[in-house]
């Protein structure tokens, strides 16, 4: 640790919340995949650490009786990709933390710290959105739940304020029991995506129920239109309106020049990658329908 930097080991959220309340420049360390990161880079120089290790229960995967997915915010990634307790358009999440990083990082990672840092390029943000998942929020001044869509701001910032610490993530049931598809095109394997695609989509008779497609990678937060995606409902999905959809994500999306690719690169890559997420899961829910094990 930095000279003047503390480590506190609290055992209950009041107490991690008091911590946050009285010193702005604290952070919670969860798996410490990122938050290290960006210390040993000079970029955070936190004035006290705040291990999450000793909260009860934090890491826990609960499937409730309404048919919602309860994830405790220090569940591993690992643990979340292996959870078989997903229905339809929840395995949206559990595909996306199949694609973090390596073993190692899906050993130590946790979805808390990972939606927190709200790297627009990681995995989980566009997942939990396209999941319409609900991030439970506690602090000092009380709890809340946050939609995933309004929980991410901007570069690096949630809807979080001093005081304040994720506590969970729940994932809606999916009555239409979805196929869900997750396409990341990465510059190197186990990298955060250059584009990423989470798409939900559930069909009977042929015509679409269900869809919902979220990108990452090609803004500040993940990009989704709902109001484009109702034109699907209750129609074929067809080329031709899968063209005219990624068009008009396209006017949402505040792409930058990094290492892992242009602007225009980005921006390329999109409509090729929700075309093939889109296939994919069509595939995955004709093979469904069928019977068949896929």
């Amino acid at each position: 640790m930095g000279p003047g930097m503390t480590f506190s080991e609290p055992e209950t959220l009041d107490e991690v919340c008091s911590l946050l309340s009285k010193d702005p420049e604290a952070r919670c360390l969860a798996g410490g995949a990122s938050l290290v990161a960006m210390m040993n880079a000079g970029l955070l120089a936190p004035t006290q650490l705040i291990s999450l290790r000793k909260i009860p229960d934090l890491g826990a995967i609960t499937s409730m009786p309404d048919g919602s997915v309860k994830i405790g915010a220090m569940a591993r990634h690992n643990d979340v990709a292996a959870f078989s307790g997903f229905l339809g358009a929840q395995r949206i999440i559990s595909a996306a933390a199949c694609r973090i990083g390596h073993p190692a990082i899906r050993n130590m990672g946790t979805i808390g710290g990972s939606i927190c840092h709200a790297d627009p390029s990681a995995d989980y943000p566009t997942a939990i959105t396209a999941a319409d998942a609900v991030v439970s929020i506690l602090g000092s001044e009380g709890a809340r739940q946050v939609a995933a869509r309004d929980f991410f701001v901007d570069w690096l910032e949630t809807t979080l304020e001093q005081g304040e610490i994720a506590v969970s993530v729940t994932i809606p049931p999916d009555p239409s029991n979805a196929s869900v598809h997750y396409e990341k095109f990465t510059r190197a394997d186990g990298d955060f995506a250059t584009v990423s695609v989470a798409a939900c989509l559930g069909m009977s008779d042929g015509v679409v129920q269900t869809f919902r497609v979220v990108v990452g990678g090609v803004a500040e937060k993940p990009v989704r239109s709902p109001e484009d995606e109702a034109v699907f409902i209750g129609r074929p999905l067809k080329d031709s309106d899968i063209v005219e959809f990624s068009a008009a994500l396209e006017a949402l999306c505040n792409p930058i020049d990094d290492m892992r690719g242009s602007a225009d690169y980005r921006l390329k890559l999109m409509p090729r990658l929700i075309s093939r997420a889109l296939k994919r899961a069509q595939a995955d829910q004709l093979v469904s329908d069928s019977g068949e094990t896929a």
